[in-house]
Parts: structure tokens; sequence; C-alpha cells
């Protein structure tokens, strides 16, 4: 158990790579808190799962966008598990349109969501780490896309490219207080949000085309490389993104 004594948040948990990373730091002994948005049933999936092996967690509903939830949900944390060691910035929502039509409440809500959510939770997490002086982990859940453009969805793309300037310069900031930051970029990774994809053959075989590896990720994958990131293993690296994307950042465009 490679977390086994350490407290976790992992935030939009109740879904996708958030979900497998909330179950997986789970399995390796964290306990965890499940931040969800929704109704209160929504967390129910990833709790169950934990508890079926004798996990630990409890679901917090938070807004991370919103200063007073970010703060309550590390809060929540340190009094259900009585510290804070790692928190996964996963919590992230996209919308594609034409750059001459983007609406400008749509841009607004991507970037709190996507790199102001981060910024809010990160900060109020590195506080209590601070204040607890046994350093801790902060890993965001970034994409191939704070690197790689993508035509219609400017919004997401500078939002994790914002995120990936926020990683580096606070990994310098937090090094003295042996917090480590760092940034996950999946590339293709199958989650219910791409089952739009998955049921028009074309444009799946022309993501797959993209793809040297010629699959989708899983979630399960980048949650092993979550765990590594979070654990004792990882402790001289910070200030970096780690892609898993089957190579695609090495062969998009290349066809």
């Amino acid at each position: 158990m490679r977390l086994k004594n350490t407290v976790a948040i992992v935030t939009g948990a109740s879904s996708g790579i958030g979900q497998a990373i909330a179950i997986r730091f789970a399995r390796e002994g964290a306990a965890v808190v499940v931040d969800y948005v929704g109704d209160a049933d929504t967390p129910a999936a990833t709790e169950m799962q934990i508890a079926s092996f004798g996990g630990r967690s409890i679901a917090v509903a938070a807004d991370v966008s919103k200063p007073e939830e970010a703060q309550n949900l590390i809060d929540r944390a340190v009094a259900a598990f009585g510290r804070l060691d790692i928190v996964v910035n996963n919590a992230g929502i996209e919308k594609k349109c034409d750059f001459v039509d983007y609406p400008l409440d749509e841009w607004q809500k991507i970037l709190a969501v996507n790199l102001v959510g981060p910024f809010l939770v990160s900060q109020a997490a590195a506080r209590q780490m601070i204040v607890q002086g046994q350093g801790g982990r902060l890993i965001n859940i970034s994409s191939v896309h704070e690197d790689l453009p993508m035509p219609t969805n400017s919004a997401y793309c500078s939002s994790k490219g914002g995120l990936r300037m926020l990683m580096r310069t606070i990994a310098v900031e937090l090094a003295k207080h042996r917090i480590t930051v760092n940034n996950i970029g999946p590339g293709a990774v199958f989650t219910p949000i791409d089952a739009d994809v998955e049921a028009k053959p074309e444009m799946e075989k022309a993501l797959m085309a993209e793809i040297p590896l010629n699959r989708w990720g899983k979630p399960e994958e980048i949650a092993g490389l979550a765990v590594f990131l979070a654990s004792d293993e990882a402790a001289y690296i910070t200030g970096s993104t780690y892609f898993i994307d089957g190579g695609m950042l090495r062969q998009s465009g290349s066809y």
C-alpha cells in the first residue's frame, strides 16, 4: 500500500478519471475525500466501490471555482481524517465552439472550473500542508492540450496551458515546504463523455490515426500514474507535466 496513512482529496471524483483515481488511492491505503457537484447520490458509485474493499472515504459537494467551497473541501477533509497529504485537481469541463462565436460566459465558466478551481483548492491545501509541516503532493489533471492546439476548443486549451504555468510556478514556491506540484497530461482517455465519438466510426478512426498505440487510454492507467506521483517514490519530482497519451503528442498532425 503505497499511500498508507495518507489523506487525499480528489476533485470531480464521481465519474471518469477522478473516480478511477479515488478508488485506486483508497486501494493503496489513502483515506479519500470524494469531491462532486450535483445531487447527493452523485458520488454513490465511487463511495460504494471504495467501501467494497474496506476503504475509507467521505463525499463532499464543492464547486471548486468558488473560494468558500474550495476552502470547505479542505476543512472537511481535515475534520474527518485529521490532516491532508494529497490533492488531485481533476474537476474540469469543456465546450467546443468556433473561436469567433465563442460565448464569453462559456469562456469564463471553463476558466473558472479548470484554472481558477485548481488555484483555489491548491492554495487552501498548501496552507494546510504548511501548517502540518510534513510536505505534501499537489497533482493536476491537465491534458495534452496544455501543449497541443485543438481548433474549436480555445477555452479548454487556454485553461490547460494556464494550468501548466500555474503548476511550474507554485512548484518552485512550495518546494521549500516539501510540497511537490506536478501535472498529468492525458491524451484520448475513454470516459462517458466520449461516447459520442465512439458512436461515430469515422470520427473515432480519425482520432486513432493520431495515436501510435492506436487505442483509447483507460482511466485506470491515469490512476496508476497518479499513485506514483502521490507516493514517496516521487518525492524528488516536481514542476513537470507527465503526458500519458499513447504517443499522441509525437504523432498528432503528421498525417
